[in-house]
């Protein structure tokens, strides 16, 4: 299994100050198992007698099966796309293997429309239908080697491999456009990119994705606001909002403030005052 480089934190807000409080190593998935997942991650922490730690996300088009370990027990389970961000309370002690599956990816593992996992986190007994304690002991007993927990929980998938899906592929084409392209600021530049309909490109993102292409646009181009803003982008708000494609200033501004919660002025304050 091959070790993932780390590409920048996208997603992950402030995360130089989430550096100081975890470990994340993210692994490639098995050719087999590549068309319907992403990566593989695994998240360490050891706050012992230190105060806990809380990890905001903006997170990805994307399903996570994830099988955790912390102080006060265990648990397997699917996590569906949060609406706005998710954050995530870290103490004591704890490790995370989690399966990040690409968007679409995780619709042939249950097949049915993915949008009923939107903003949602279920057991995995609930979407899959197993009993994860098996699983979960065979996982946590190798916490000490994280390559033979990632192939555990490759192996968890193998058994119910599902046939492939050329929607999954198609669905990827789609996300990855919306990514690589910041002129695309609405649906239908998307759909006549793929020649698709606007209703059928909305029904396949509600039944693979789980959210609607509207979504997927703007939480791309929220994510690469936060970055630029991170690093201390020189831009002002008007020549950022342009940059990423934004109509004006204050659309930008709402946007952003109706997602993370503070406008852009406001998130840089945060960051400052953690330095």
């Amino acid at each position: 299994m091959e070790h993932k480089a780390h590409p920048p934190e996208r997603g992950i807000l402030q995360a130089e100050t989430g550096r100081s409080r975890f470990l994340l190593d993210r692994y490639e998935p098995a050719p087999d198992l590549a068309p319907f997942i992403e990566h593989l991650w695994i998240v360490k922490w050891d706050l012992t007698g230190q105060p806990q730690f809380r990890q905001t996300i903006l997170s990805f088009p994307s399903v996570n099966l994830s099988f955790e370990q912390e102080s006060f027990g265990t648990f397997t389970g699917i996590y569906g796309i949060p609406r706005r961000t998710y954050t995530r309370t870290l103490q004591d002690i704890g490790i995370v293997l989690g399966i990040k599956f690409h968007p679409g990816g995780f619709y042939p593992f249950w097949r049915q429309p993915v949008s009923r996992l939107t903003g949602r986190t279920l057991p995995v007994f609930d979407v899959l239908g197993q009993d994860p304690r098996e699983i979960e002991r065979l996982i946590f007993a190798q916490a000490d080697d994280p390559k033979n927990m990632a192939h555990l929980a490759e192996n968890f998938l193998r058994e119910r491999l599902p046939a492939p899906d050329d929607n999954v592929a198609i669905v990827r084409r789609i996300v990855q456009a919306a990514i690589d392209n910041r002129d695309i600021m609405k649906v239908e530049q998307l759909a006549e990119r793929f020649e698709i309909g606007l209703r059928t490109l909305q029904r396949l993102f509600d039944r693979y994705v789980g959210v609607s292409p509207k979504w997927v646009i703007q939480r791309y181009r929220l994510q690469e606001a936060a970055k630029l803003l991170e690093q201390g982008s020189a831009m002002d708000g008007s020549a950022l909002s342009q940059e990423l494609g934004f109509y004006d200033q204050a659309h930008f501004i709402k946007q952003f403030k109706a997602i993370i919660g503070k406008t852009p002025d406001a998130y840089v304050k945060s960051i400052n005052s953690l330095q």
